[in-house]
């Protein structure tokens, strides 16, 4: 251990994650880790890490932090009141944060989950491969007021601050989706009526899933009264017995008997994880082979990220301590310009 992160007040739902536990749904377990996926990502890039990192994920509420050991963090994911020192922070930022002074993270100003990610990893065990916390399963705990967690080293707290422009994500939008198993007991009129539907985050809404709202008649299946359980995943579609969706989100269960109108492919459910309470969304289909397009091309998304994220250019009114930055890079004998 360098050094340990302090929590002095946390919020209700800050808890440790990163990209969960992939391929271990067969046996029970769900693949959990951060909801907005994407987020983690974008915090790699602006530290410049070769890899993902822990992050903490906070719903709605941040908390107050300090380190015994200089970092580097970065705020990504939903938009949220940040101050350091009394200073606001920029969102989708890289800044330092040093011994002695205190990081507030306040309400969600867009969105629903932000991220603090430290270049100074979290040093904490891994079960199954990973730190994310499932609390449904007993996996971890959520953090709380008075926690400290050990840190490794920043491996460059001197490296530039970075900034990371990111398409908005956080007002909802088109889920496109798949075909599954089950997409044919629902009806074409049925299908096309729901692709056609203006639909609203629901107030039910969790790292389990997300309820989408609509008016007008229910999405029933046909011949779904004798289904037997399945397996299910992050992105199905749930058709519930009322006939109203349900979006499978990281948390969800390993198996479930409800019909299935289709799968999200795993590209949007960052989107629908940042959709605000009655932010519009709306179905789109899309084929099996673009869905494979698309998760070819995701393969290149943290080295797209690192690439785009570019070093972030201070005003030096701003800078309240500039006289302990070196400003001289050398010195001369004052004759340079008449010498050949």
């Amino acid at each position: 251990m360098s050094g340990a992160l302090h929590i002095h007040r946390a919020g209700p739902a800050l808890s440790v994650q990163d990209l969960g536990r992939p391929g271990l749904m067969s046996q029970g377990i769900a693949t959990g880790g951060a909801a907005d996926r994407l987020a983690l990502k974008e915090a790699a890039a602006l530290l410049q890490a070769p890899c993902i990192l822990p992050a903490i994920e906070m719903a709605g509420l941040g908390g107050s932090f300090t380190v015994t050991t200089p970092t580097r963090f970065a705020l990504t994911g939903a938009v949220m009141q940040a101050i350091l020192d009394g200073e606001p922070l920029g969102w989708n930022e890289s800044h330092l944060l040093s011994p002695g002074q205190r990081l507030e993270v306040g309400g969600v100003l867009k969105g629903v989950y932000g991220y603090l990610t430290f270049a100074a990893p979290l040093d904490l065990p891994r079960w199954m491969g990973s730190v994310a916390t499932q609390a449904g399963l007993g996996i971890g705990q959520m953090l709380t007021s008075g926690d400290s967690l050990p840190m490794q080293a920043d491996p460059d707290a001197a490296a530039p601050t970075r900034r990371l422009a990111v398409p908005d994500r956080l007002s909802g939008g088109a889920l496109r989706m798949m075909a599954g198993p089950q997409t044919a007991l629902f009806a074409p009129e049925t299908l096309e009526r729901a692709l056609a539907t203006p639909f609203r985050r629901d107030a039910a809404a969790n790292r389990q899933g997300v309820r989408l709202h609509h008016d007008g008649a229910p999405f029933p299946a046909d011949d779904a009264t004798a289904l037997a359980s399945d397996f299910i995943c992050p992105g199905d579609v749930q058709m519930t017995g009322d006939g109203v969706p349900y979006v499978l989100m990281a948390d969800c269960q390993t198996m479930g008997g409800y019909p299935r109108l289709g799968t999200v492919v795993a590209q949007d459910l960052p989107m629908l994880a940042q959709a605000p309470l009655g932010a519009e969304l709306r179905l789109e289909t899309i084929t099996l082979e673009q869905a494979d397009a698309l998760t070819a091309a995701e393969a290149q998304t943290l080295p797209q990220l690192r690439a785009a994220a570019e070093v972030k250019l201070r005003d030096p009114y701003q800078i309240r301590d500039l006289l302990r930055y070196q400003l001289i890079s050398g010195v001369t004998a004052g004759d340079d310009l008449d010498r050949d």
